[in-house]
């Protein structure tokens, strides 16, 4: 392992060694746990006025493939509080099928980060195209509705521990954004 990376390893095996609820700690759960794949086949209901799939309806699919992540780790409801940009790539067509691949690539106290990655697959040739990813972010609760602490992530691979230390810095960057937005507002 490089120099470099050993702080942010250390850094996160801290957090997770300090994750301690009431005197018990919570297990760590691998972002394999929770991972979800959530297929739907785009029907004419789903069109827009140009007869491609509405945005509004792949945002949905993302934020329920998305939700479900979270439930599963949590163990908890969890409720959507932000959603980072998303930006359509390539248009999704009716007779598509549509998948949302949804994983926990960052928590911290009650929150949880949740990556969507959509594809399109014509099912006839099965030609799979990317279409768009968003990270969304979401709180756990308890019985009372209220924040509830989430099970940390085991992180295993290099590529989860990347993904990790880049969703530490976008709810970094999202929790300064409303920190200024606050700050500005009457």
């Amino acid at each position: 392992m490089a120099l470099a990376q050993r702080p942010a390893l250390l850094s996160y095996q801290l957090e997770v060694e300090r994750c301690y609820i009431d005197g018990m700690q919570l297990a760590a759960k691998s972002p394999a746990q929770s991972q979800i794949v959530l297929n739907t086949l785009m029907m004419p209901e789903h069109a827009n006025h140009f007869g491609n799939v509405h945005g509004g309806i792949i945002m949905k699919l993302a934020d329920e493939a998305a939700a479900i992540a979270a439930m599963r780790h949590a163990q908890k409801p969890a409720v959507t509080v932000a959603m980072d940009s998303m930006t359509f790539r390539h248009p999704v067509h009716i007779g598509e099928i549509v998948t949302c691949t949804a994983a926990i690539t960052y928590t911290h106290n009650s929150s949880m980060e949740v990556t969507v990655n959509v594809t399109a697959e014509e099912p006839i040739t099965g030609k799979t195209t990317y279409t768009n990813s968003a990270h969304l972010v979401f709180v756990a609760l308890d019985d009372q509705g209220r924040p509830s602490h989430v099970p940390p992530l085991l992180l295993s691979t290099d590529a989860e521990r990347k993904r990790y230390a880049e969703g530490k810095l976008r709810q970094e960057r999202r929790l300064a954004d409303r920190k200024r937005a606050e700050a500005s507002s009457p």
